[in-house]
């Protein structure tokens, strides 16, 4: 896991590379504390950057931007490739002759026998771009489920890019202008919605896409797509628990100790449980605790670690101690979210206790059905033919509570999947996101909503796979990998997700929807049946911190003056939240409406 940077422009481009890369590399020095390195080529029209945490090969061989041996190709690389040793092997059956035992020198190798082609052999998480002398191109790519982020500037045929927002926007090249459309998709969502950031002149690459540059121009691909399956015959538990397995040995590739991120629910136990049945037992746990009975659940981890003999270790949190966390946290905040803070602390905790890899059960929700959307989604697209009808009922629901505002958004609209997702996953309904976008950038916000191949399903079958896919490309992808990922890495940290794998995505979307997200995760548990009872049976609380009641007392004023002449109630913490994040990140990233 490391953090990079790198610009592409013609031999009369820019005229400070080496400056502006320097400036990049610096902003990443977290996410890469063990080694850092830029290259150049002869004239000084392409540059990469990188900062390296060392995972693979400890050894300097491991350096980065690594230089194929014949000096055609030059590579920098940000993840893990989970398969790289059978790549490897298979290249070596081919008379490939390797000088390191780093996943990065397979990547250069695959590329030199398989092109661009060679991201869809790949297992892993990755965001890479890799150099060509030859034919004086880059290909840039980022894996299929977005795991790890790219985001890439484009101006007068120069590119830009890097791991983090604000490294791009602190990297002299440009000069960032806060983009209106991505305030209101936040503010609707609570996340900036890829490919939109914050800045008008930053793009994210977008999950499963490639992009390759050659003499100012670029070209965008997608490689993987996600896809259901209808007609499965086998035997859906032990499919299910074949992939698991197989996935979360594929996660323990490391030459540093792997520990997990332990919590009270399924996703963690779960993922707990298959390391142990992977022959890894004993591995550290981390956890969190708050001075909130009904929030806390370090005393199911605590009891769960004690179950299956991991090492654990704890950190009791309240207002006073997570506010003296907070200036870290919002210093590294590269996007708005209304999530993060404990990612960021549990993985305060890990790096104190000498951890660079840890697990964490993020995904297992939306690959098998944990989310109440799953059972709400499916009435709302009952409901709405019936509701919609009802005179003055919007109306009148406009008056109610957030939730019944976005209710009426739901009912005026066409009524797909998408339409019922978005007014249950969202914070403002669609008119108090347009007024909150005025009042922070002054600007209309008359933009066209974001095109879904997603309508509303024919049965339940079809719309619970539709909620699949729209957790996995929005909630997950948007908010809770992109937090994961820039949260771990501010304290040095690699986050790897088993379940947000692309072989086990593959493998367990074959099977079909009535069978794959049965309430409760019925198919995980059953597949793991390891995760005892006092976790399955317990009510779904989720990995939270009791935030309305620490913006109620110690950390209110602040949030206040935030919040101070909004032309919108925000009754709710994560609307005080959304609007305080964002104007610290405006801030922070040097931007003007």
């Amino acid at each position: 896991m490391c953090g990079i940077a790198g610009i592409l422009s013609s031999p009369a481009g820019l005229t400070d590379l080496e400056a502006n890369l320097v400036r990049m590399q610096s902003a990443l020095l977290h996410r890469g504390p063990d080694d850092g390195g830029v290259w150049m080529d002869g004239i000084r029209s392409v540059g990469l950057a990188h900062r390296r945490l060392s995972i693979l090969d400890l050894s300097s061989a491991g350096h980065q931007p690594m230089i194929s041996a014949d000096g055609r190709r030059v590579i920098c690389f940000n993840g893990e490739i989970y398969n790289f040793r059978e790549l490897r092997a298979d290249l070596e059956s081919r008379g490939v002759v390797f000088a390191t035992q780093s996943d990065t020198e397979v990547l250069l190798q695959l590329y030199a026998r398989h092109g661009e082609n060679m991201v869809r052999q790949l297992r892993g998480m990755f965001a890479f771009c890799l150099w060509d002398e030859d034919k004086q191109e880059a290909l840039l790519a980022r894996d299929p489920l977005g795991i790890k982020p790219l985001y890439v500037h484009e101006a007068n045929g120069t590119l830009a890019f890097a791991s983090e927002l604000r490294a791009l926007c602190g990297s002299g090249i440009f000069k960032p202008a806060l983009d209106a459309e991505a305030v209101c998709r936040y503010f609707e969502t609570g996340t900036v919605p890829e490919p939109l950031t914050l800045a008008k002149e930053v793009r994210m690459l977008e999950a499963g896409h490639t992009l390759v540059w050659k003499a100012g121009k670029t070209q965008r691909q997608r490689y993987w797509n996600l896809s259901f399956g209808s007609d499965f015959s086998g035997d859906d538990i032990r499919h299910a628990r074949e992939a698991l397995i197989d996935s979360v040995r594929h996660h323990f590739v490391s030459d540093v100790p792997v520990g997990v991120f332990l919590s009270g629910g399924i996703d963690s136990t779960a993922i707990l449980a298959l390391a142990n049945e992977a022959g890894h037992r004993g591995i550290s746990s981390f956890s969190i605790t708050v001075d909130d009975e009904v929030a806390d659940e370090g005393p199911i981890a605590r009891r769960t670690a004690a179950h299956f003999g991991s090492n654990h270790h704890e950190m009791r949190l309240d207002a006073e101690v997570a506010r003296g966390l907070f200036g870290e946290f919002l210093k590294h905040l590269d996007q708005p979210s209304i999530d993060g803070l404990n990612t960021f602390t549990v993985s305060s905790l890990a790096r104190q206790h000498g951890m660079k890899v840890v697990l964490s059960g993020l995904g297992g929700d939306e690959l098998f059905g944990g989310y109440s959307s799953f059972s709400k989604i499916p009435k709302m697209l009952r409901l709405h033919p019936v509701l919609s009808r009802v005179p003055g009922l919007p109306m009148l629901l406009q008056r109610g509570k957030p939730q019944h505002r976005r209710l009426a958004d739901f009912l005026r609209s066409p009524g797909t999947v998408a339409d019922a997702f978005g007014a249950l996953r969202g914070i403002f309904s669609k008119g108090e996101a347009a007024a909150l976008t005025r009042w922070i950038t002054g600007e209309g916000s008359q933009f066209a909503v974001p095109g879904s191949r997603l309508e509303s399903g024919k049965n339940d079958g079809a719309a619970q796979d539709q909620i699949s896919e729209l957790e996995l490309t929005r909630y997950m992808r948007n908010q809770l990998l992109r937090d994961s990922d820039v949260m771990s890495m501010a304290r040095g940290l690699e986050l790897r997700v088993p379940f947000v794998d692309r072989v086990l995505a593959e493998r367990i979307t074959e099977i079909p929807a009535p069978q794959r997200l049965r309430p409760n995760k019925a198919l995980l548990t059953e597949a793991v049946p390891e995760v005892p009872e006092w976790v399955v049976n317990q009510k779904k609380r989720g990995f939270l911190f009791p935030y309305q009641k620490w913006l109620g007392s110690e950390w209110g004023d602040e949030f206040a003056r935030a919040g101070a002449g909004a032309p919108v109630p925000m009754p709710n913490w994560y609307q005080v939240w959304s609007v305080f994040v964002l104007k610290h990140c405006i801030e922070s990233l040097g931007m003007k409406p």
